[in-house]
């Protein structure tokens, strides 16, 4: 362009009668050097413009990211664990509190089958006789504390030993024996969560078969205990409460797995489809079928707990679990299983329902589902 002007120039110097300058107003301009410099400034406002947009688009982009990254939690990630103990804290706190009355019925039924009739005669005598509503809820206290100590620890860390073991297993052999997975997480589990659980399990049932009840509350349940018994008769009964735990969580587990998979093969349309609160609908429903096979796996167990617990009589000997089946016999080891399978059944659909909702508010999928192989 510059060459190009300056020839122009040149034949303007030269033929001034054929190159005429243009003026207008007495403003006179080269009509090439005005339309050199519009094309300049048409330039440099699409540089601008496009630095503009990469930036917008930068700008959004990292936005957009921090926003899913603040929204999401990755799957088996230390996060995802913890968002697992926290709905298990949920799932198990509330509803072994909800139950209370007919745990309550239950414990005092397995120590003395002939103490009550039936749920409803337990019900009537302990609100006459034992403070009305608040009656019923003796030893609520432990059994919240208890029970949302155990579901952190239940939950959260059947989520871990899934992933763990599918891991070892590999991706082929994580479906083969998926089952034995499943058994092996919950087993892993449970024997941790049993741990926590057992010192507030054992004022719970103290509570609750003590007429009057010998504490106010946990904390002072916690203390007399160890005042007279010394702090190793909290953990006393833990060898029964892994053998009631451990096949309970076993079936649990194993079982709600099974069934959400039967359910999903049954019905027309593939899980994926499924919208969410369908998705929930079949986790309440295989938890409850999960329930009733759990309350009579590990019913015998639960009735030695009981026993275990139960407040001694002056000049009686500590019961072991020989001398409590031997006082017994084998159909001892079943009283009080019918309100057990309304209590459990309604309990295990509760915690699935509770667990799962509370996993589909923070963005996670629903339980049911072997965990993917590590990948390299």
């Amino acid at each position: 362009m510059s060459a190009f002007t300056s020839m122009f120039n040149l034949g303007s110097a030269s033929m001034p009668s054929v190159v005429p300058n243009f003026s207008l107003g007495g403003v006179s301009a080269s009509v090439l050097d005005d339309a050199k410099a519009k094309a300049a400034k048409i330039e440099s406002s699409a540089e601008n413009k496009l630095e503009a947009a990469k930036t917008a688009v930068a700008t959004g982009g990292q936005q957009a990211a921090a926003k899913v990254q603040g929204k999401s939690i990755a799957l088996y990630s230390p996060e995802y664990y913890y968002t697992c103990a926290l709905g298990g804290i949920l799932a198990c706190g509330s509803t072994h509190a909800l139950v209370t009355p007919l745990d309550l019925v239950k414990c005092r039924k397995q120590v003395n089958k002939d103490l009550y009739k039936g749920n409803m005669d337990g019900w009537s005598k302990i609100m006459k006789t034992e403070g009305g509503v608040r009656g019923l809820y003796t030893g609520v206290g432990p059994t919240l504390i208890g029970y949302s100590m155990q579901g952190a620890a239940k939950y959260g860390f059947y989520e871990y030993f899934k992933k763990f073991y599918a891991d070892l297993a590999g991706p082929e052999n994580a479906v083969r024996y998926k089952d034995a997975i499943f058994l092996a997480g919950s087993a892993s589990a449970e024997f941790i969560a049993d741990v926590a659980l057992v010192p507030m399990e054992t004022v719970k049932v103290r509570m609750q078969t003590t007429f009057p009840p010998f504490a106010t509350g946990a904390a002072d349940g916690l203390k007399k205990v160890v005042a007279a018994e010394g702090s190793g008769a909290l953990f006393k009964s833990l060898p029964s409460l892994w053998s009631r735990q451990i096949p309970y969580t076993m079936m649990k587990f194993w079982s709600f797995e099974a069934t959400v998979a039967q359910i999903y093969s049954m019905i027309p349309k593939p899980r994926s489809e499924c919208n969410k609160l369908e998705q929930l609908g079949v986790s309440a429903a295989a938890g409850y079928i999960a329930g009733v096979f759990c309350a009579v796996v590990s019913h015998p167990a639960d009735t030695m707990v009981s026993k275990l617990n139960a407040p001694i009589k002056a000049g009686e000997a500590k019961p072991t679990v020989g001398s409590i089946y031997g006082q017994i016999g084998f159909a001892g080891l079943w009283g009080g299983l019918g309100t057990r399978i309304v209590m459990i059944g309604t309990l295990t659909a509760l915690q699935w329902l509770i667990y799962d909702s509370f996993k589909v508010a923070m963005g996670l999928p629903t339980t049911g589902a072997a965990a993917p192989a590590k990948k390299d």
